[in-house]
């Protein structure tokens, strides 16, 4: 019995240890998050990860999750209000009552009095990011727009390299692109972004980081068809300076057709190149 304890002591070492390895600038914090079962645990674990930048490890019987993530891209706020937003309590943030409500009955946990009273400031504060309403707030909905920004120009990026079937480029402008994701600020978007962004962030950073792991125009190729899919889900709920051009050819993904986005109304094929520069058109006008 002893040396199985041992074993499984040697074992999470090493999880931790490659976990950190993974993770830069890694630093590791302990905090209560309230949940019951397995499920919680699954869910709890997939909201507050992010590949190569956050890892949360919770245990359901002390309810304690130990928190690596990268300094220098996140901090344990944001990483608490993501699984906050996912059903469940921290000993700093409370979930919103209908998120709470919709857990299964078996991951609805005693909901403690003393949580409550300490998350009722932060709350407030994110009320106030996403508020248009004062000039306070006018100033940070600007900063919010830059920094998905970053994200859409990136994207861009990677598209107009794929125009030209450059595969180097699109590789070192989804690196970019993928950069730019990991540091977006959950805290800064507005209430539709935030909901859009939980939804797609991991799939975005996932095709993100396969175009930029390949220089094969055609294996690029294939994630850009889910990237824009998600990238359309996102900017559909942002404010952007100027119209973005959703865009379809009926001959790529083997003739079932695949989208893209384009700040230029003129079409040119990121499916093809040069091969059939112009095919397609502009199936929507996003204002």
């Amino acid at each position: 019995m002893k040396s199985i304890k041992i074993l499984m002591a040697i074992s999470v070492l090493l999880s931790f240890t490659a976990c950190n390895a993974q993770i830069k600038n890694a630093k590791t914090e302990s905090v209560k998050i309230y949940g019951n079962c397995g499920m919680c645990e699954t869910t709890i674990e997939k909201a507050g990860n992010k590949s190569k930048v956050v890892k949360v490890d919770w245990n359901k019987d002390t309810k304690m999750a130990t928190i690596t993530y990268d300094a220098k891209l996140t901090n344990p706020d944001e990483i608490l209000k993501r699984i906050a937003l996912s059903g469940y309590d921290s000993e700093k943030f409370l979930a919103p009552n209908d998120v709470y409500a919709k857990l299964p009955d078996c991951c609805q946990y005693e909901r403690k009095a003393q949580t409550v009273a300490k998350v009722e400031t932060p709350k407030t504060e994110v009320k106030e990011d996403h508020s248009t309403h004062n000039h306070s707030a006018m100033t940070e909905t600007r900063q919010d727009v830059s920094q998905l920004k970053v994200v859409f120009d990136n994207y861009f990026a990677v598209k107009d390299a794929l125009v030209k079937t450059d595969g180097n480029t699109s590789s070192t402008k989804a690196k970019e692109l993928l950069t730019a994701i990991n540091a977006v600020k959950m805290d800064k978007l507005t209430t539709e972004e935030h909901t859009v962004w939980m939804k797609v962030m991991k799939d975005l950073a996932f095709d993100a980081e396969h175009i930029a792991d390949t220089k094969d125009a055609s294996h690029q190729r294939d994630h850009f068809m889910p990237l824009s899919e998600n990238m359309y889900a996102l900017i559909k709920v942002s404010k952007t300076e100027t119209p973005t051009y959703y865009q379809f050819c009926p001959m790529a993904n083997d003739g079932k057709g695949a989208n893209w986005l384009s700040k230029e109304n003129a079409v040119k094929n990121p499916y093809y190149g040069s091969q059939m520069l112009t095919c397609g058109k502009v199936v929507e006008t996003i204002k």
